[in-house]
């Protein structure tokens, strides 16, 4: 059998080329390899409140994006979190064995609730649920960035304390994580990763921009007061837009030294927003095609959730059966 890879994003914000880039197209490779099942996790969205109709819409837009960047039905579970409730119910038979103060050390946590007067039992919780994302499906592999780490590592924590307490359950999922793709930084603040939840129109190119709208944010992205590109004094502006201009075309180190060097910035903007361009027309393409059914996508998305669920019982009957809860 070929070993299970298991990764996930959140239906808020919109997905950007930094996503894309990262994620997306390296999870489109890993589904020759693997048995792959990719999460829309609106279950951990909903740790603050999100307006109802547009988190519904953005389920669907993000499943949307999911295949039209190449994620194949026939060979990958595009699964929305919450049509699989095993998520939900091995949260907290997790919970139920995962001491307080290691979910009060994680980073996520304590920078976000320092930032508010108060958060919900779901922000401290989150971990857990992720963990069950992970566990549910008894997942290998786990192709997250460094950011989520420390996420990774309390997922082993809680396998570990979990097998200890009531016998081997759980794989181990490997804490060698597989290579991932660019790291696209922010056109408006070149030494921060691209955030979906970073506010400012110039921040992060949307996979669904038009082609003006993508020509505009490139030419106002940050770059530095040289006059143009000098490989020996890269600012990280330019570092980042000659990254996205690599990841979208393959040129080499080399093709790229020697096209650029010494261009001034803005023939390098209009150079690196024509990639763009090009690179995201069939991906546009090919989603408002899926969009503009419906019933196609849906149809996909409750075939997935039979597939995961399936799984999902096995993990969950087997937990309770561990645990002495009634099982039926």
């Amino acid at each position: 059998m070929k070993p299970r890879v298991l990764s996930g994003i959140q239906p808020t914000g919109s997905l950007h080329i930094g996503n894309y880039l990262g994620a997306l197209k390296n999870w489109v490779t890993l589904q020759d390899t693997f048995e792959c099942i990719f999460c829309i996790v609106d279950l951990h969205a909903i740790t603050v409140y999100q307006d109802p109709a547009e988190l519904h819409a953005k389920i669907e837009q993000t499943a949307g994006l999911f295949l039209a960047a190449g994620i194949d039905p026939a060979k990958s579970a595009v699964v929305v979190q919450s049509t699989v409730k095993g998520h939900a119910e091995l949260s907290w038979l997790l919970t139920c064995v995962t001491p307080v103060g290691w979910l009060e050390r994680m980073t996520q946590f304590k920078d976000k609730s320092a930032k508010q007067e108060s958060v919900g039992a779901g922000l401290l919780n989150y971990p857990v649920l992720m963990a069950a994302d992970i566990l549910l499906y008894q997942a290998a592999i786990v192709p997250v960035g460094d950011d989520q780490s420390q996420h990774l590592e309390l997922t082993r924590d809680i396998a570990q304390r979990f097998n200890a307490l009531y016998g081997d359950t759980f794989v181990m999922p490997a804490t060698k994580l597989p290579a991932v793709g660019a790291r696209i930084m922010g056109l408006d603040a070149p030494t921060k990763k691209m955030s979906k939840s970073t506010e400012g129109s110039g921040h992060a190119i949307s996979l669904l921009d038009p082609p003006a709208t993508i020509r505009k944010k490139i030419m106002r992205a940050t770059t530095d007061s040289l006059p143009g590109v000098d490989f020996d004094n890269l600012g990280p502006g330019v570092v980042n837009l000659l990254a996205i201009h690599q990841a979208f075309t393959g040129w080499t180190n080399d093709q790229t030294r020697a096209h650029f060097a010494g261009m001034r910035y803005g023939d390098l903007k209009k150079t690196v927003a024509e990639a763009v361009v090009a690179g995201l027309e069939p991906l546009q393409t090919r989603y408002h095609e899926i969009m503009a059914d419906p019933a196609y996508l849906r149809g996909i998305l409750r075939d997935s959730a039979e597939r995961a669920s399936a799984l999902a019982e096995q993990t969950v009957r087997l937990v309770k059966e561990r645990m002495g809860v009634y099982a039926g």
